[in-house]
């Protein structure tokens, strides 16, 4: 049976099982099975797969069949110039977190060494991107979960990027500054929305990570104590609730709170200066 035959059913399949991009999917999972580029895999339709290779496909075929995350079963993701892995631990990165990453780095452009935390770090996405895109920037990635910082710190390891990540909870406040930049995607999913959700997030995603419990107002309590005068506070929000996060930045003390849309032109980031 050739790949482009194999591609062709396995598409179907994926269809009947009410996965979102089939075909997309299905080439994806291909190219992990045989080991090849995309582009590799064009030019390899024609071929035969073998025993081995039709064993790892109908393994990845089946996972991504019960609706757990495509990212998941590659085991890895991109998310700006790299590539991550991602496991059940960490929320998948999205990509309205990249707008998140060009924000921050335009505010501490002109910083040479800008003292950077990544509150919820995940799987260290927005920590090590800031780290890559700005090798002067010395971060610190703090999450709750051991198991989201071994994600994280296999991730640094492997990029060979120059991030620190230690466990901490928001209810033990954010680590003594001063930074310069506090960064932070917190959830912001509430319960009544997540039944609504896709299974690939609602069953299997880190709820800890996606359910809005209030963590992004102790962020900004938090933050002001941590951050030096004329640094930034950065949260990625929830479409609906942008306004709610400017104006409780603003209560809070931070000056001119402003709003950015993501690439589908919702308001997605939101940041504002500390100046006391």
């Amino acid at each position: 049976m050739t790949a482009s035959t194999v591609l062709a059913r396995v598409t179907n399949e994926l269809a009947r099982q009410g996965v979102p991009s089939p075909s997309v999917d299905a080439r994806l999972l291909l190219c992990s099975a045989l080991d090849l580029s995309p582009a590799e895999l064009y030019g390899s339709l024609d071929r035969p797969l073998d025993a081995a290779e039709r064993d790892r496909l109908r393994t990845l075929v089946a996972r991504r069949s019960r609706r757990e995350p495509l990212a998941y079963v590659l085991g890895e993701w991109g998310f700006r110039h790299l590539t991550l892995e991602v496991d059940r631990g960490v929320l998948v990165p999205r990509p309205e977190t990249e707008i998140v990453v060009e924000r921050c780095l335009d505010l501490i452009a002109e910083i040479p060494a800008p003292h950077v935390l990544d509150v919820g770090t995940g799987s260290g996405a927005i920590a090590l991107a800031l780290a890559d895109e700005h090798p002067g920037a010395r971060v610190l990635g703090i999450d709750s979960s051991a198991r989201a910082l071994g994600v994280a710190e296999r991730n640094g390891q492997r990029l060979g990027l120059d991030v620190r990540f230690a466990r901490r909870d928001l209810r033990q406040g954010l680590p003594s500054g001063p930074f310069d930049l506090v960064v932070c995607n917190p959830p912001y999913v509430s319960v009544a929305e997540l039944a609504g959700l896709d299974p690939e997030v609602r069953v299997w995603e880190p709820p800890e990570a996606l359910v809005d419990e209030g963590q992004w107002l102790a962020v900004i309590a938090g933050a002001r104590g941590v951050l030096r005068p004329g640094g930034w506070l950065v949260l990625e929000s929830h479409e609906q609730k942008a306004g709610e996060l400017a104006s409780a930045l603003a209560e809070h003390g931070y000056t001119e709170p402003a709003v950015t849309d993501d690439l589908a032109a919702r308001p997605r980031v939101v940041e504002a200066q500390w100046q006391r």
